[in-house]
């Protein structure tokens, strides 16, 4: 059994994309480096070494050091191809492996129970490392909640994440659940060995803006139906006549929006916005009278902590995790998935009282920055990698 008083040595495999951040303060691998140490294996969306230093500055390719924390990056691109996601695994496995002859890890942490778990159980049995693998969604509803009716594609995506889940989840020696309830609906996993926090999210460097001259409600995801945003703009079409002036703003990537945008758009005061850095984001969630996330599927909404950090009282769905950030007429409202009516009237309870949407707000700030922020979501990861290498 490891002294848990030490610094563990681990190995994270991120498939996302997206870069780390450029402030380190903002970095979770920057703030864990007190109580861990070890190294990041991750594919960016860059395609030259410039674009990596111009952004991290000189030397930070191929490794960027971050506290007791390196990145070790792979120019990947954005190449959703099965050549292109194969060609990411086997750099998560050359690399590790590598890295592990060099100077042995503790533990292997997967994030997401799909390809990237399965490359951590080959990683766990070649260099017999303890794995934590870290879920991400609502197991049970991905897949089957991305369009109104789901196809046979669907479905077998679903099975084989299912399978996934299984397989994964009795290979590894603890399991990240961003809520309690996550695996409930799995009765052979109900015994896993599990640790429940919630996701990153660097609360204590969110500003508090007052809200904007513009009076918009903001909702942050996609895709645009698992995200619930079809049910958004219903609602907000509901509501509008009651509030002049009020618009809507929902922002993501949306490549599959021709199929649910009607022939003559969304009609006026609502504008979907395109990707823009995290900072601007930040921005535009602090400005926002009310943040919505109407999603069919989710794991935990990072974006609703985000909203709360900045005091904007927030507004979603009954599914996943969210119930566990909102409690229902004390920091936000909960509406049953998929219900539109239930949506709008809770739109219109917000926006019709400011004092309401004042006393949410501050009730919103005080639970992210006391009960969601960096040293707990610390305490919480440090514990999930002592419970694994534990684990006998």
């Amino acid at each position: 059994m490891s002294d848990p008083t030490s610094r563990p040595r681990i190995v994270y495999l991120q498939p996302s994309l997206v870069p780390p951040p450029k402030d380190p303060l903002r970095d979770r691998f920057w703030l864990l480096s007190d109580t861990l140490e070890g190294d990041v294996i991750q594919a960016v969306w860059w395609t030259d070494q410039c674009d990596v230093e111009k952004h991290f500055g000189p030397g930070s390719y191929p490794v960027l050091e971050r506290g007791n924390f390196r990145y070790h990056f792979l120019l990947a691109g954005i190449d959703s191809s099965i050549p292109g996601r194969l060609k990411i695994f086997r750099f998560f496995l050359s690399k590790t492996l590598e890295l592990h002859r060099r100077n042995p890890f503790a533990c292997i942490v997967a994030y997401s129970h799909l390809t990237t778990a399965l490359v951590g159980v080959a990683l766990k049995w070649l260099t017999r490392t303890k794995l934590v693998i870290e879920i991400a969604t609502s197991p049970h509803l991905v897949y089957i909640t991305e369009r109104p009716k789901p196809t046979w594609k669907d479905r077998l995506r679903k099975l084989n994440s299912d399978l996934m889940l299984h397989l994964t989840v009795w290979a590894s020696d603890c399991v990240h659940l961003l809520y309690p309830q996550q695996l409930d609906f799995y009765p052979l996993l109900r015994s896993a060995t599990t640790e429940s926090f919630h996701e990153f999210v660097p609360t204590s460097s969110i500003e508090r803006h007052p809200p904007a001259a513009e009076f918009y409600i903001l909702q942050v995801g996609a895709p645009w139906y698992l995200k619930g945003c079809d049910l958004l703009v219903n609602a907000f079409r509901q509501i509008q006549p009651e509030f002049p002036g009020l618009q809507l703003k929902i922002q993501g990537h949306f490549p599959d929006l021709a199929q649910y945008s009607p022939p003559s758009g969304f009609g006026p005061n609502v504008e979907v916005l395109r990707a823009v850095p995290n900072e601007e984001i930040l921005r535009r969630i602090g400005q926002a009278r009310v943040m919505v996330l109407a999603s069919r599927c989710e794991g935990m909404g990072r974006v609703l902590i985000e909203a709360m950090a900045a005091g904007v009282p927030v507004i979603g769905a009954d599914v996943g995790g969210i119930p566990s950030l909102i409690k229902h007429g004390v920091n936000g409202l909960l509406f049953p998935s998929g219900d539109c009516k239930a949506l709008a009237t809770c739109l219109r309870r917000l926006l019709a009282d400011p004092d309401l949407c004042r006393r949410m707000g501050d009730q919103s700030y005080a639970f992210a920055h006391s009960q969601k922020n960096e040293a707990i979501y610390i305490r919480g990861f440090r514990a999930m990698v002592n419970k694994a290498i534990s684990a006998y």
